[in-house]
């Protein structure tokens, strides 16, 4: 009967020989081999596993205690099965080991699931995220090293004794939706859930939840995978708050500020509330960069962003959209009168010298304000409402700039159409110059002791195909703010220096002749001015003293090191400089001691009352003599009268132009004039 049972038997004596065994001890341990009998019952083994058997056969032997041994038999193609023999002495009747006896039985199923446990645990002991089973009574039956680090507990007996573990984890189960607890079909949840750790910090735990029911939907246990997500939750703050706000100011951007303008606008719908908005530009802050430093210029722009907030009213949003644009945001009951009265109220506040890392800076700005208009929201979405709003705002912050800056400017409809063909025009220009829509015009400059045509004065002209020609003065600050100003100044000077080598060529005029050429402070702070205008001069082969360049008094004011470089460099290569529209400036005298100029061009609003009031003639006469004190000729504008022009030859002018002296002309007809 035993050979018959599917269990295997087998006999060995203390080396381990087989000495006798049933069917299925052999069909077992015997593999592709023959029979097992008188070898070792690890004969067939793996050979990775006979000496492992072998040894631990002995042990037992050499101890009196039973044998308990595993190994791997192949059973051919490579199918492999586990073995597991159990052995126990045979006692005689003297008590004395005669051999061994017992049964061997496959195990792989057994030793395969237990591997997979062993790796499974190696890997979830390894992993960073904490991993827990609790019984259905919230008792824990496993903890990784991950969870009882973050629980701050040895293992999981800590976790049931320490009173201050079992709180936070009942405190972790307690955020778990009850219906997914009391539900009998539920099985899995994820989550965030919060709790203070041991180190007393808050913390954030993403949590992924397994429950195993049973057949009736009670939980038997549950389990799950808790990641501690916090540095990642406050990364994302941070990024959203870096998305969302400007670096330098901490101030939201133009991102947060159109979104908080389009939910105020949403708010008010159907009301008689209005939302306004400041648009706050700071003025000259690129010169405030250029002479002290970009250092020195965040620092302004950071003291102007305290100092609108502490302007405002509490409720009022403060935002920085651009390098030197802040916008507030009023929120609520405000009307027109009341957003001017705050704009003004920030303008005040922002007005003066401040020091600035002990710089002393002048700081002033120019504010647009706009209010928003029910009406206009009818079909709107809120936040093209609230681009719609700012843009208004920006359009009447230009309009303030354009009136002269550091004022609040209240925006209109007529300023949109202003805007309108503003912007319309802007882009014309650009094209202007390939169209060949430019052309100059020359108006003659005279020496008041020999009359001759001692040079002349190159005016823009724009032939507008629908506007008719355009004076300096209604386009050239369209040119300054787009920079199209410095292709049209270089074709300016080309042409100029063009027309200079035909007229010179035709024996028109003198090689004393010098033609003027308005230049502007975006031109001179170009990095290779000097480098162009020196290549024209050359190319057209005429003498640097033949080109003499106009600058104003605003330009000298602002003092940009690029600026003066380039003044510098171009006057010790003979180049002569012109102190334009000298008299209108606010420093006319300052201007004179520190410019490095060979002509000074006496503004018409100062000259043009002469012979009508003799008061003027000291003003005029000292103004003269400082000049050729200073080594500098005398250029006077708007010459309209002969009284007027005797006395400026009497106090000693060098030079006159003016409409009694010659209109501007086109230079064929310029030259004709000047040969006669």
């Amino acid at each position: 009967m035993l050979s018959t049972l599917p269990v295997g038997l087998f006999q060995a004596d203390r080396d381990g020989r087989v000495i006798a065994a049933n069917a299925a001890f052999f069909a077992l341990v015997q593999g592709s081999s023959g029979s097992s009998i008188g070898v070792p019952a690890w004969a067939n083994a793996h050979p990775g596993d006979r000496a492992s058997a072998e040894l631990t056969w002995r042990r037992a032997v050499e101890s009196d205690e039973n044998a308990q041994l595993e190994f791997r038999v192949w059973h051919g193609a490579g199918n492999m099965t586990w073995v597991r023999l159990d052995a126990r002495p045979v006692i005689d009747s003297l008590d004395r080991i005669v051999g061994y006896g017992g049964t061997a039985l496959d195990c792989t199923d057994n030793v395969t699931r237990q591997q997979l446990l062993e790796r499974l645990l190696g890997v979830v002991g390894a992993t960073d995220d904490a991993v827990l089973i609790l019984d259905r009574n919230g008792s824990p039956v496993y903890t990784n090293e991950a969870a009882r680090r973050m629980f701050g507990v040895a293992d999981e007996l800590d976790l049931i004794r320490d009173p201050a573990a079992r709180g936070l984890l009942q405190a972790i189960r307690d955020q778990v939706p009850r219906e997914v607890m009391a539900s009998s079909t539920s099985s899995s949840w994820s989550g965030e859930v919060g709790f203070r750790g041991p180190d007393g910090l808050e913390r954030t735990l993403d949590i992924d939840l397994l429950l195993h029911r049973s057949h009736d939907g009670l939980v038997e246990y549950w389990g799950g995978v808790a990641r501690d997500i916090t540095a990642t939750k406050h990364l994302q703050s941070e990024l959203t708050r870096q998305a969302n706000h400007d670096p330098l100011t901490g101030l939201p951007n133009r991102l947060l500020l159109l979104r908080t303008a389009a939910d105020a606008l949403d708010r008010i719908r159907g009301t008689r509330s209005n939302v306004a908005i400041l648009f706050v530009d700071v003025d000259r802050l690129k010169d405030v960069n250029d002479t002290v430093g970009h250092e020195i210029g965040d620092g302004l722009l950071a003291q102007v962003a305290h100092r609108i907030s502490h302007a405002t009213r509490p409720s009022d949003v403060v935002a920085r959209i651009g390098g030197d644009e802040f916008v507030v945001l009023c929120d609520g009951n405000i009307d027109e009168h009341t957003a001017l009265d705050l704009a003004e109220r920030v303008r005040h506040g922002l007005s003066g010298r401040i020091m600035v890392q002990g710089v002393e800076v002048e700081l002033s700005v120019s504010i647009g304000v706009a209010v928003s208009i029910p009406a206009h929201m009818d079909g709107v979405s809120s936040q093209d409402a609230a681009v719609e709003l700012l843009r208004n705002a920006d359009i009447a912050m230009y309009q303030a700039k354009r009136r002269g800056r550091s004022r609040s400017e209240l925006y209109t409809e007529a300023m949109r159409a202003e805007s309108r063909k503003h912007k319309q025009l802007a882009n014309e220009l650009e094209r202007a110059l390939a169209a060949g829509q430019l052309r100059l015009a020359y108006q003659p400059i005279i020496s008041t002791h020999s009359t001759r045509v001692a040079g002349a004065e190159a005016l823009l002209r724009w032939d507008h195909p629908e506007r008719g020609t355009l004076l300096p003065a209604q386009f050239l600050h369209l040119a300054e703010e787009s920079g199209v100003i410095v292709p049209i100044g270089d074709w300016v000077i080309r042409q100029a220096c063009l027309d200079t080598r035909a007229w010179l060529d035709s024996g028109l005029v003198d090689r004393g002749f010098s033609v003027h050429i308005n230049v502007a402070a975006r031109q001179l702070a170009e990095g290779t001015f000097v480098e162009r205008v020196l290549a024209t001069v050359r190319q057209m082969e005429l003498n640097p003293h033949q080109l003499t360049l106009d600058f104003d008094e605003e330009t000298l004011n602002d003092r940009q090191p690029g600026t003066l470089r380039s003044m510098q460099a171009l006057r010790r290569f003979g180049v002569q400089l012109a102190l334009d529209r000298f008299g209108t400036g606010i420093s006319s005298l300052t201007a004179l001691r520190t410019c490095e100029a060979d002509v000074l061009k006496l503004d018409g609003t100062v000259a043009r009352m002469l012979g009508t009031s003799g008061d003027d003639d000291p003003i005029v006469r000292a103004i003269i003599q400082l000049a050729h004190a200073l080594d500098m000729q005398v250029v006077a504008e708007w010459v309209t009268s002969a009284d007027q022009l005797r006395r400026l030859r009497v106090l000693g002018c060098d030079l006159v132009q003016g409409h009694l002296l010659g209109e501007p002309t086109a230079a064929d007809l310029f030259g004709s004039r000047a040969s006669r």
